[in-house]
């Protein structure tokens, strides 16, 4: 089934589910997100407490790996390594699948207002992921930011965002190509650099008369600016610590810190926050002076809301987890790992045991050039201290004979999400 037919049909379901509203015997959780976090935690939940009714509510049709996605936009993989059947995964394992947008929760009634109707829950996993904040390019002019999505999308938030980069990518001839990377912290830290190199593959390999422009407003990228320079010296201008001070997507021209720069074309990528539905339910930290972090506030051991034992965030959303190291690395196997963690809190909780202390971890495998094949891994795991505070490690090397070690480790994780590939 390609992948369209399989986000209609899965559309044509979704509208026609009914609302469950009578409890299991041991209460209801209700996850809302179907990305690595949520997915995860529904599969780790199924195994843990099968006596829990467990309901997943994900407001796209289909799941859509983003690791992977960078080599399907050049070609490198298919949709059938990236797409996976909600529905299926859910008669499988036997959780609800809904296929709705949740709209507002209440955290005092533990309801939330769906388009298909309201639920009430025992408990709640929220893993809800991103949004960009194109206000800080555009302040309140909702119309550039709209106009932004559709014409320079970022390939970060939805999949339809990655068929929109696809195509543009597929209809350049030439000019001017600029990427904007967020500000920290974002997302697959990695990902937009791994990204730059691949798009830089695809000109070279084209002969392709145009030249990739990144703004990086981080520090350089080392081992990717290793592999710009030696690699696609004609194909990239990398430009680190560059500040994005305005963006007039109509005109196609950006003014940073130190310089005006017009595109052809451009892949434009906002900084990052808490989704919108963590703002609603109140849910963002506060700096010092009060004002809002844009990340979600959380105990950064149990991973539940600060005092709401009833909710728990997971995934990209989080907040900083520990002042020796700020966040935790914004990836889909940490999403899937604080899944997992908030699955046995809710399991050890509704049997009335105090639930283990479990800490995540983190690894990537990063394709920095395509030919010759170089690949990356970033491991990231943490303790906790003697003082309750969580340390972090972070070790990264490079395969000396990579052989798409970067797949094999996202079929590992897909079984961990209880996905199967599509048909």
């Amino acid at each position: 089934m390609k992948r369209r037919t399989l986000f209609k049909a899965a559309l044509a379901l979704g509208a026609t589910s009914l609302i469950p509203q009578a409890h299991a015997a041991r209460g209801r959780a209700i996850i809302v997100g179907g990305g690595w976090g949520g997915l995860a935690a529904a599969f780790r939940l199924r195994q843990l407490a099968p006596d829990i009714e467990t309901i997943l509510i994900e407001r796209n049709a289909a799941f859509w790996s983003r690791p992977l996605s960078n080599r399907w936009l050049v070609g490198l993989a298919d949709d059938k390594m990236l797409t996976h059947d909600y529905r299926a995964a859910a008669q499988r394992h036997g959780y609800q699948f809904l296929h709705s947008e949740v709209h507002e929760i209440n955290r005092e009634r533990r309801t939330l207002t769906t388009q298909a109707g309201t639920l009430t829950y025992d408990w709640l996993i929220l893993a809800t992921g991103i949004r960009e904040d194109f206000s800080a390019w555009y302040g309140v002019d909702r119309d550039a930011a709209n106009f932004t999505r559709q014409h320079f999308p970022s390939a970060f938030c939805d999949s339809d965002g990655h068929l929109r980069l696809k195509a543009k990518l597929a209809a350049f001839t030439g000019g001017n190509l600029v990427m904007s990377v967020p500000a920290a912290p974002y997302r697959c830290p990695p990902a937009p650099y791994e990204r730059a190199g691949m798009i830089a593959w695809w000109m070279k390999t084209r002969g392709i008369k145009g030249r990739l422009t990144i703004l990086d407003p981080n520090l350089p990228a080392l081992g990717f600016d290793r592999v710009f320079r030696d690699s696609y010296r004609d194909q990239v201008t990398y430009v680190p610590q560059a500040q994005v001070k305005q963006v007039d997507p109509y005109k196609k021209q950006i003014i940073t810190d130190f310089d005006t720069i017009d595109f052809t074309d451009a892949i434009l990528m906002p900084p990052q926050q808490a989704s919108g539905l963590i703002w609603q339910a109140g849910l963002i930290a506060r700096n010092k002076d009060g004002t809002p972090t844009g990340w979600a506030a959380h105990d950064p051991v149990n991973l539940h809301a600060p005092g709401d034992e009833r909710v728990f965030l997971v995934g990209d959303l989080l907040d900083k987890s520990s002042p020796l190291f700020g966040y935790y690395p914004k990836t889909g196997q940490l999403a899937a790992r604080l899944g997992q963690i908030a699955a046995a809190q809710i399991a050890a909780r509704a049997s009335g045991s105090m639930p283990a202390q479990m800490l995540p971890d983190s690894t990537c495998h990063v394709l920095n050039r395509v030919e010759p094949m170089e690949i990356a891994r970033l491991d990231a795991s943490f303790r906790l201290r003697g003082d309750g505070l969580i340390q972090q490690t972070v070790k990264q090397g490079y395969d000396p004979q990579p052989d798409n070690n970067d797949v094999r480790w996202a079929n590992a994780m897909f079984a961990e999400l209880g996905l199967s590939p599509s048909l």
